[in-house]
């Protein structure tokens, strides 16, 4: 669950947490008002900072280059420019949520914004998610893909960042992992709630 990931991060790292961890920590209960008192709350924008980064060829998967943490201050409309690559992201933060990494690609179609990634839910909470996500959607409609691996347990998600409301093409690399984590935190939470 959401709230043990993210105890576990804070016990086995002692880092700083981002306002989004320590909202729900506060909520929840999950630490003492001492242990709230001297956490010390980051920027969202500093939270990829450590991060491992690729870009590859979409049709050979061929690594182009292994990037710096410098390569998220990059406009996110670099991407369009290559088109024919994609953008591979790990941190430890994707724990927290249940992710392992995040691709990020133009549609060579539509010229639209997506993130693949697999998502760490049960089976069963596959109307959760779709709702989740309908709602978080501009427009009458948004376009995913979601299909559960049985091999992996994970569900398989491609999300097209351009129809959910806040996503602007003006970001940088950074900004749009942030927003996607965001994104993915609230899903989750939102899960677990129900």
């Amino acid at each position: 669950m959401l709230k043990e990931r993210l105890q576990k991060v804070v016990e086995q790292d002692n880092i700083e947490l981002f306002e989004e961890e320590k909202a729900l920590l506060e909520n929840d209960g999950l630490l003492s008002n001492n242990q709230l008192s001297g956490l010390n709350v980051k920027e969202s924008s500093s939270r990829f900072s450590e991060v491992y980064i690729e870009r590859s060829l979409k049709e050979t998967d061929e690594l182009v280059s292994t990037e710096t943490g410098s390569f998220l201050e990059k406009p996110l409309h670099d991407l369009k420019e290559s088109m024919a690559e994609f953008i591979y992201v790990e941190s430890k933060w994707f724990d927290v949520i249940g992710i392992d990494a995040i691709s990020l690609e133009v549609d060579d179609v539509f010229g639209t914004y997506e993130a693949m990634f697999g998502l760490k839910l049960k089976k069963n909470e596959e109307t959760k998610i779709r709702d989740y996500v309908n709602e978080s959607r501009i427009g009458e409609t948004i376009k995913y893909n979601l299909l559960f691996n049985q091999q992996d347990g994970l569900w398989d998600m491609n999300l097209t960042l351009d129809h959910i409301k806040g996503f602007d093409e003006k970001m940088t690399f950074g900004e749009v992992f942030c927003f996607i984590y965001k994104y993915l935190f609230r899903l989750v939470l939102q899960i677990e709630k129900k």
